[in-house]
């Protein structure tokens, strides 16, 4: 099978198109033919060496975990899907080998859910790891009704998520974004403001008393004015920033594959109830333009990458 390939860490010079073997259907897995793969940042992360000692990676290395495809062979004991199935899966394994950039992936059924019929494959690709981020971190939060939160990021594929779940719940939204993508925020539901010079008292003019939770996609300069923008007691989550845990007393969020959460955003997604944005699709031979698009930022939702 074709499948994009590294066999040392560094950039997207490193990737390459390479005949691979089709991988092997273990007893609690079975084997999807892909139709769409998502990209997240945290691949160029492992990709590059940034996460070793936290996630091992064995060259050459598939990249990505996103994917939404068709089961094409069962395991052994996997009464939850059968041949012909369409499912999407956060397929996230204990190493990085065999990722979802390939024409075929074993996905452990531990990380999968059926695709529910009025969600296409493109937007199934684009919700497992920045929907079941978005849910977990919102979660974690413990927000609800009448709740002011801030959201830093709030345009991309995570934010934008868990700006939706956030107003679902009942809270007031506050999202961080470039001036662009003030319109988009609007059409969630939040009141968006500009990040940069001037983030906090935009903040403080909306909610003079301060936020009541704080939800960090992007870490670095957000966090450090996070005092200054959150009331006495107010939560903090982050998945990109540790001060979140360490410093301010809340949460370092790392994702977890759930079936029945991804269940339940895809139900969302299909009944319109949640919007999934799909930014760009490209070929599989253009996947390291697709992660030099990723890494440069400020994209609004999920690219994706198609067999």
């Amino acid at each position: 099978m074709k499948a994009v390939t590294y066999d040392r860490f560094g950039g997207a010079e490193v990737m390459q198109v390479t005949e691979q073997p089709e991988p092997h259907v273990g007893p609690d897995s079975v084997l999807v033919k892909v139709v769409a793969a998502g990209i997240n940042p945290v691949d160029y992360k492992v990709r590059e060496g940034y996460l070793q000692g936290l996630i091992d990676t064995r060259f050459p290395a598939i990249p990505a975990w996103d994917v939404a495809g068709v089961v094409v062979k069962a395991g052994l004991d996997t009464p939850e899907f059968a041949e012909g199935d369409e499912i999407l899966a956060y397929a996230r394994k204990d190493t990085v080998q065999d990722g979802t950039l390939a024409e075929y992936v074993q996905v452990p059924v531990r990380t999968a859910a059926k695709k529910p019929a009025g969600l296409d494959f493109d937007r199934a690709a684009a919700l497992p790891l920045a929907g079941l981020t978005a849910l977990q971190s919102v979660r974690r939060s413990g927000l609800g009704e009448g709740d002011t939160v801030l959201v830093h990021a709030a345009a991309g594929g995570v934010g934008s998520i868990a700006v939706q779940l956030a107003v679902r719940a009942g809270a007031r939204v506050i999202g961080t974004a470039s001036e662009r993508n003030h319109d988009y925020l609007r059409e969630l539901g939040a009141e968006p403001v500009t990040y940069g010079d001037g983030l906090v008292e935009a903040v403080r003019a909306l909610a003079p008393e301060g936020v009541d939770v704080v939800l960090d996609y992007v870490g670095g300069a957000a966090m450090d004015v996070t005092d200054q923008l959150r009331r006495e007691g107010g939560t903090v989550v982050s998945i990109a920033d540790p001060r979140a845990r360490t410093e301010f007393g809340g949460h370092y969020v790392w994702v977890r594959p759930d079936p029945a959460d991804l269940s339940e955003l895809a139900q969302l997604a299909a009944d319109g109830d949640l919007r999934i944005e799909v930014s760009a699709t490209y070929p599989l031979d253009r996947a390291a333009q697709a992660y030099d698009e990723l890494a440069a930022g400020h994209t609004r939702g999920k690219i994706i990458v198609k067999p």
